[in-house]
């Protein structure tokens, strides 16, 4: 031990030399995430020259409460702004949907859609979210037969065919946390909306640019809550209201059940065309025919679960009604479905995964429904139209999910710079009335309107003057309308 006096003094000198010795300097902040660009996948399509797109992969944590634990690498790409440094604007970064839609291949086929201003202003970025694509993809086995042919009814009648129901969304939930395991809590919008501010800070900008579209409109609101001060111009198209999924899910159907009566009378007063009747009911039944056909006799696999996915489809876009409308009118002439098939077969690799990021994704979003809601909901569907569409049901099977999150995504922040909304009137896979409730967690945001308009996907996508003008004014000279914007649609197709 050091005697009293010589330990005093001993202070004393350490004192004085630490007084001497210059501070300590400050940790230094970590080095943002490495991302190196190079040569993209086959997946991803060759721009027309002088453009080029390129490719890399950012590695970020599975489980960001844990940063060196397991990783997973997000593939982004990247076309750069075609006009000179002083008209760039920055990046924007852009996703087409889902959950579960691959962005890659987008950062080029949305940008060949863009008005040649915001072409000429924004690197344009694409990436595909976690569980999608080349980013780690969900994979979820069987999934309790989604993928057999033909498929279950997705519309049970009675009892045991709601049980047997229940059973294939419990198989499903089985399935998934088999096989994604404990990437299952990840696989999330919030967690995608992190991994989208590392990819800003990995191009060394302080804040993005953005369009959404679909459910990437939600991704958007969920960036947004996070974090509202890296927020430069958004765009979000054909928006996902700020429901949980489940009810999200329910909206849609409702909202196919009134696009299909459209579709019915549409055909109707093009009967000389289809020849499927003369009025809507006679169009009704004749589609039933074909339904029930199915559902008894499927054709080559191609039953009524086929058959409803076919319907889901064609009703989201009005220039596929009428291969819609001539699919039915061949199965009634010769019992062939040849125009109903997908180009692309729905258990394949793309479609598999797909489908398990998509589940994956909602269930990790928020709170589920409990198994007897989910039947009382399909009762009451059928009770509103005893032939409903419940393909975009998906969030069915959180009902049985392994994982349960504590709480639901936040989206939108009154901290947010204004934010454009685009939406049609009469789209019925993300229905007008979401866009005005998420427009009320975003002050000073403007909804642009297509009036008489049927399909979903508005800007750069439906060929709408004042919505493209719109948008491309708002993305590069910061123009946020005085209010909100209604443009005129091109109302139902002539065949």
């Amino acid at each position: 031990m050091i005697p009293a006096v010589r330990r005093t003094g001993l202070l004393c000198a350490l004192t004085a030399t630490a007084a001497l010795l210059p501070a300590a300097p400050a940790p230094a902040a970590p080095p943002p995430p490495a991302l190196h660009f190079g040569a993209c996948p086959d997946s991803v399509p060759t721009p027309p020259a002088p453009e080029r797109v390129e490719c890399g992969r950012l590695s970020v944590p599975l489980d960001r409460s844990h940063p060196d634990g397991q990783h997973l690498d997000i593939a982004v790409s990247r076309v750069r702004a075609s006009g000179p440094a002083s008209e760039r604007r920055g990046v924007l970064l852009v996703n087409p949907g889902g959950p579960g839609g691959s962005g890659l291949p987008y950062a080029v086929t949305k940008r060949a859609k863009l008005p040649e201003q915001v072409r000429r202003s924004y690197d344009v970025i694409g990436f595909d979210p976690r569980g999608t694509g080349a980013s780690a993809p969900a994979d979820c086995g069987p999934m309790g037969g989604l993928f057999d042919s033909p498929g279950q009814d997705p519309v049970p009648t009675g009892r045991a065919a709601e049980q047997k129901y229940l059973d294939g969304l419990r198989r499903t939930a089985d399935d998934c946390a088999q096989h994604v395991k404990d990437a299952l809590p990840h696989l999330s919008t919030t967690e995608t909306a992190r991994d989208m501010d590392a990819i800003r800070e990995a191009l060394g900008e302080r804040r993005i640019g953005y369009l959404g579209v679909s459910y990437g409109s939600y991704l958007g609101a969920a960036y947004a809550a996070q974090f509202p001060q890296r927020v430069g111009r958004m765009v979000l198209d054909s928006v996902v209201g700020p429901e949980e999924w489940y009810d999200f899910d329910l909206l849609q159907s409702r909202a196919m059940v009134r696009q299909r009566a459209v579709f019915f009378a549409w055909a109707a007063r093009h009967e000389k065309r289809f020849g499927l009747g003369a009025d809507g009911t006679a169009v009704r039944t004749a589609y039933q025919r074909v339904r029930d056909g199915l559902a008894e006799r499927p054709v080559d696999g191609f039953g009524a679960a086929e058959f409803d996915r076919a319907v889901y489809r064609a009703l989201g876009r009005t220039e596929r009604w009428a291969g819609l409308a001539d699919g039915l009118r061949t199965y009634l002439r010769d019992g062939t479905t040849g125009p109903l098939r997908p180009a692309e077969p729905f258990d394949g690799p793309a479609s598999r995964a797909y489908e398990a990021a998509n589940r994956t994704v909602k269930c990790a979003d928020g709170p589920a429904p409990s198994p007897a809601r989910v039947v009382a909901d399909i009762r009451r569907m059928r009770r509103l139209d005893p032939q409903p569409v419940l393909t975009g049901m998906e969030a069915s099977v959180c009902a049985y999910w392994h994982h349960r999150p504590a709480h639901s995504t936040p989206l939108g922040s009154p901290d947010a710079p204004p934010v454009l909304l685009i939406a049609s009137e009469h789209d019925p896979v993300t229905p007008i009335e979401g866009a005005r409730a998420l427009q009320r967690r975003l002050p000073g945001s403007r909804l642009v309107s297509l009036h008489d308009d049927y399909s979903h996907g508005v800007f750069a996508s439906r060929g709408n003057g004042c919505v493209d003008g719109a948008a491309a004014a708002y993305l590069t000279d910061g123009t946020v309308p005085r209010a909100d914007v209604h443009c005129t649609g091109p109302g139902l197709p002539t065949p």
